[in-house]
């Protein structure tokens, strides 16, 4: 495909789909260069797994268009890894899962712009849209998001928004880094970027059945049959590479807990119309349902949070008036201080939660112990 010109740039990118068109590209590069700029598109409707459809990367004044579903593109890792880089993206918790195969290690420092922008001032959630017209005065289509990135050759929309989405990161993070050294938060960001980082090597959740507030008051045997359900879906998820509601919906995830099946036809008539629960799964299914839960499983079980009243409730909202007057202080968005779900998990179990280890930890724990009903 040949380099295409960004509507508000001259700047060429340059489309890769050989290794020696990676290797020529990459051998134009400074091997000391300081940064990197990524992006990525891939596909996942149909797998577990996210497959790199496209991978975008901006390196000084150059720019890549890689083609990995035409050639294996380990030479990049090469080059990644060959100095220390700082690795530029923006909203990196899914581009970080997409490039675990051609990156196993990671990626070696994140910067990341989204959370930039929140310690910033300029709000939580930022989209990459809004910051390059809020920064950088530039107005950016939106309209390739949900195109068939397998589709060879990219259309020129395609073709024209993969070149959007890395050519600014690096104006970005200059912008950004100065902002947060003048508000005096570099510390606190590059700690939730590490944060980012080692949740992407983080091993799936052994309780899962602890977002289901609905069986918050189930019988202990109930829950513990709940979790292990959505462990064996996971994990055959995982295997098979289907995503976890084409075997189950968590509603039948929820019936099969709570009303086991007496028999494998009524297990299918039940489940009738799942994409991928075809006989073997099925079959594997049942036979794990016949398992007996051991006590030691039950016991292990935590129960889900549960919807807050009473004192739970009221130390609830204390709590939530003491981090918004904090957020205004610092001028940080409150949800950046401490997200919801940690704070109930907080008063649910009175143990400090790991999502809030760190500078969170000593920035509030001292202040909100005291409100623990």
């Amino acid at each position: 495909m040949p380099a295409c010109r960004n509507r508000s740039t001259v700047r060429e990118a340059q489309w890769i789909d050989t290794p020696a068109g990676l290797d020529d590209w990459l051998a134009q590069l400074s091997m000391n260069a300081p940064s990197v700029g990524i992006d990525t598109e891939f596909v996942r409707e149909s797998t577990f797994y996210p497959r790199l459809a496209l991978l975008q990367i901006a390196v000084d004044e150059a720019i890549a268009l890689i083609d990995p579903l035409a050639f294996d593109a380990r030479a990049l890792r090469v080059w990644l890894e060959a100095a220390p880089r700082i690795c530029v993206l923006h909203s990196a918790s899914e581009d970080i899962e997409v490039l675990r195969d051609l990156l196993p290690r990671g990626l070696p420092q994140l910067f990341d712009t989204q959370i930039a922008a929140a310690f910033a001032g300029l709000g939580a959630g930022v989209g990459y849209q809004r910051l390059v017209s809020d920064l950088l005065a530039v107005e950016l289509p939106k309209d390739a998001t949900r195109s068939d990135w397998t589709r060879r050759p990219l259309s020129l929309q395609q073709h024209t928004y993969a070149v959007q989405d890395v050519l600014h990161l690096h104006a970005l993070r200059e912008m950004l880094e100065n902002k947060l050294r003048a508000r005096g938060y570099v510390d606190w960001f590059m700690e939730d970027c590490v944060r980012l980082l080692r949740r992407a090597d983080a091993p799936a959740d052994a309780q899962p059945q602890r977002s289901f507030r609905a069986a918050a008051h189930w019988p202990e045997s109930s829950l513990a049959r709940l979790r292990a359900l959505l462990l064996w879906r996971d994990a055959a998820a995982r295997r098979w590479d289907v995503p976890r509601t084409w075997l189950l919906r968590d509603e039948h995830c929820a019936d099969l807990a709570l009303d086991p099946p007496a028999g494998l036809a009524t297990l299918e008539a039940r489940t009738r119309g799942q994409r991928a629960l075809r006989q073997p799964v099925r079959a594997e299914l049942w036979e794990h349902l016949q398992q007996p839960i051991e006590a030691a499983f039950i016991e292990a079980t935590q129960r889900p949070d549960d919807f807050l009243k009473g004192n739970a409730k009221r130390a609830f909202d204390a709590m939530r008036e003491y981090i918004d007057r904090e957020a205004v202080r610092l001028d940080l968005p409150a949800s950046l201080l401490c997200p919801r779900r940690g704070l109930e998990r907080y008063i649910a179990a009175h143990d400090w939660p790991a999502e809030l280890h760190g500078w969170r930890q000593g920035l509030l724990q001292t202040q909100l112990a005291p409100l623990l009903p």
